[in-house]
């Protein structure tokens, strides 16, 4: 029987606990507060990091694993009798990541099959979590990133910022950048284009309407058919609870597959107060 490692990185957003726990290997990158360098997920959790982030004169940086920190990883996993590796990773439009794998995958011992998500989050822990679902049912390397692949050609990712700050000042606000000048009372609602770039899907005022407006989506998404989702947050559960009673109230039909605190990363771009769902057809 083939035996298949799985890879992401750090800004699937689901814990190095839980990816162990499931014996999915996680890349971290890094968060760069002044001269110290940070691993996302290990050395700050979301707490520590917004935290240190609310007590920031200057803004951190991110910077995306080496091919060598992946060369690595993918060492060891031929090492401990693995015949082939699926790496799933963020968008190659926000960061080098991508970039990174494909570099380290052409000097792998074994084959690596390399996915761009083209968008992140908990919407890359869907993915994850499919390629996940496919190996426990005995699939190879082939049929595991077929299964990854299906949800990134079908997922969606809604999402609104408390504030465009952070993602403006962070170079990633993409095709949103022209929103900043008009931020009075705006609550953007931001979602990924099919070359995974950040642009505006709904301009709405105050987050009641922005939380209404990604549940009127989710419910006709749905209208053919139930919906798996996942959802996420930067230190706000309070809001999640809104966004599922907007689901609810929406007659949105889907099931959730879990519950995603930003790290560090995201979090740099995303800053507190995020709240948003990715999801995709069950059928």
């Amino acid at each position: 029987m083939t035996k298949v490692g799985i890879v992401c990185d750090s800004t699937c957003d689901m814990g190095p606990q839980w990816l162990a726990e499931n014996d999915v290997v996680m890349v971290p990158l890094k968060v760069l507060f002044g001269e110290t360098t940070y691993l996302d997920w290990i050395d700050l959790t979301p707490e520590t990091f917004f935290d240190k982030l609310k007590n920031a004169t200057v803004l951190p940086k991110t910077s995306q694993p080496s091919p060598a920190e992946f060369s690595a990883v993918y060492q060891s996993l031929a090492d401990a009798g693995c015949d082939e590796i699926v790496s799933i990773h963020l968008t190659a439009a926000l960061s080098g990541t991508h970039e990174s794998a494909i570099l380290a995958a052409s000097a792998s011992p074994i084959p690596v099959r390399v996915i761009d998500t083209l968008t992140v989050s908990a919407a890359v822990a869907l993915a994850v979590r499919a390629a996940l679902a496919e190996r426990k049912a005995g699939g190879d390397g082939a049929a595991i990133e077929a299964a990854a692949r299906r949800v990134v050609e079908s997922d969606r990712l809604l999402f609104a910022l408390d504030t465009l700050e952070y993602l403006v000042k962070g170079g990633r606000a993409g095709k949103a950048q022209g929103l900043a000048a008009s931020l009075l009372n705006i609550k953007p609602v931001l979602t990924f284009n099919e070359d995974g770039i950040i642009e505006p899907f709904k301009k709405v005022k105050g987050t009641k309407k922005a939380l209404a407006e990604m549940a009127a989506q989710v419910a006709q998404d749905s209208s053919a058919g139930r919906v798996r989702v996942a959802l996420l947050h930067s230190l706000s559960p309070g809001l999640v609870d809104d966004l599922r009673a907007a689901l609810d109230d929406a007659g949105a039909d889907y099931e959730v597959e879990g519950v995603h605190e930003l790290g560090a990363v995201m979090g740099t771009y995303a800053g507190p107060g995020a709240i948003g769902v990715a999801y995709y057809p069950i059928g």
